[in-house]
């Protein structure tokens, strides 16, 4: 009895998929998942570093790979390479609720440092501290928007009074 291995079989490992919906049709790319971000703030320039492979597909996770009728009619173009770069650039990637955890509870710290750098307690004279600021944040409900940079959050006309 022996085992047969396909040899065409690529297992995509820590894969982060970048999904963009174009012409009607859905196209998605196996990227690196931390390359992601530095890729779309200029820090990775590399595209190798980025993607798994250089290739476009209607769905990652069966192996689908899009037709090059799609690539043409979606992008117009069926240079592979070139459609990787729109998707990195314009399409939305796929984060686990850990990590979107995550975010927003940086978020919600980053805002609660800023309103403290800038609040003062007129009896006292002495500035807020931010556990104090994270705890009447929390008491009032506030929600973090995660579409919104921090500062966006905090400018004058977002909070409530």
């Amino acid at each position: 009895m022996s085992i047969f291995t396909p040899t065409n079989q690529i297992r995509l490992t820590n894969v982060a998929v970048v999904r963009m919906k174009k012409g009607g049709k859905r196209f998605e790319i196996a990227c690196y998942k931390n390359k992601v971000m530095s890729w779309r703030s200029a820090a990775e320039k590399d595209l190798d570093e980025v993607l798994q492979t250089h290739s476009v597909f209607v769905n990652v996770s069966k192996g689908q790979m899009a037709k090059k009728e799609d690539l043409l009619k979606a992008f117009g173009s069926d240079d592979q390479t070139e459609i990787c770069k729109q998707i990195l650039a314009k399409g939305e990637l796929q984060v686990s609720e850990k990590e979107r955890q995550s975010q927003l509870e940086t978020m919600f710290r980053d805002i609660a440092s800023i309103v403290a750098e800038k609040c003062v307690n007129p009896d006292t004279k002495r500035p807020y501290t931010v556990s104090l600021i994270e705890r009447a944040m929390k008491d009032i409900h506030y929600s973090v928007k995660p579409s919104k940079s921090t500062k966006q959050q905090v400018s004058a006309e977002n909070i409530p009074v």
